[in-house]
């Protein structure tokens, strides 16, 4: 095994039990199959992307291995990794809160189209990869590196975007949690005084 591979594999360790942490000490219980079933098809998809590239492109896996507010160059990317982070936490957190709250009862099947959206965008970022590999984590131009117009770039310019999109929709309705994506002042409002 490779210095690469290791790295990789001990981050997706850490990945994994930040994750559970993120996902079930909020909600005070074990007993949560939406978040059982997220941090499966999460893993999974992650995980397979990974294992993939450790085989077939681990130069790819180096560049994307080199994440957050630290590997970027530019103060203004600091910030906005700092702040994608924390809106990737709150995004995780606060569906935990309203599953154990009952802020919002979704049908099961809403929770199951959360996960395969997330698999589907996972599945997108995977052919991503397939066909660029210079993706870095970081804004980086690289020696010998072409624009590429081939494969998801034909149809989109910022391809692994969209698919990061297409995730970020679905994770709120895999933990069950519609109330994420209703959270407007005046829906709040509205709420609490029909609640009146």
């Amino acid at each position: 095994m490779n210095d690469v591979t290791r790295r990789a594999l001990r981050s997706s360790l850490f990945g994994v039990l930040a994750l559970a942490a993120l996902l079930f000490v909020p909600a005070g219980t074990l007993d949560y199959w939406q978040a059982w079933l997220f941090m499966a098809v999460f893993v999974c998809t992650s995980g397979a992307i990974t294992a993939y590239l450790a085989i077939h492109d681990p130069k790819l896996l180096e560049r994307r291995m080199n994440v957050g507010p630290r590997a970027e160059k530019e103060p203004a990317q600091k910030i906005i990794m700092v702040l994608a982070t924390l809106g990737f936490m709150v995004m995780l957190v606060f569906p935990v809160l309203d599953h154990r709250f009952g802020w919002s009862p979704v049908p099961a099947s809403v929770s199951i189209l959360g996960d395969v959206l997330i698999a589907l965008g996972f599945l997108f970022i995977f052919f991503v990869f397939r066909e660029n590999s210079y993706g870095a984590s970081t804004i980086q131009v690289t020696e010998g590196q072409t624009v590429i117009a081939t494969g998801p770039y034909a149809f989109v310019r910022h391809p692994m975007y969209a698919g990061a999109l297409v995730m970020l929709i679905g994770t709120p309705l895999a933990r069950l949690m519609v109330g994420t994506l209703r959270t407007s002042p005046h829906i709040a409002r509205s709420d609490l005084e029909a609640a009146r």
